[in-house]
């Protein structure tokens, strides 16, 4: 006997991240760090070693002093592209090392 009040799976887990905030939190800041690679291509992903997000503050190491440097001027609208593709504000600062 088939239930009549039947959802699709993906839609309830859809539902399920939308209302608790703390999973639509941390799958944000996972497309940030994600959408890194995807924002800048695969020249500049060439010279990023290690990549994370701790307290709102993106932590990128980089193996080109020229690039790091390049990077650092356009800081600001990385910030935006990031939170942009993450789709809320979880990117607050990045430090390039």
């Amino acid at each position: 006997m088939r239930k009549r009040n039947t959802e699709s799976l993906g839609d309830v887990l859809k539902q399920y991240f939308e209302e608790n905030p703390f999973f639509r939190r941390k799958i944000a800041e996972s497309r940030a760090v994600s959408g890194w690679k995807q924002l800048l291509g695969n020249m500049i992903n060439s010279y990023t070693t290690n990549i994370y997000l701790r307290n709102n503050i993106l932590y990128v190491s980089l193996s080109s002093p020229a690039l790091r440097a390049e990077l650092q001027m356009a800081k600001d609208r990385l910030i935006a592209k990031l939170n942009e593709h993450a789709g809320m504000p979880v990117v607050n600062d990045i430090i390039f090392r």
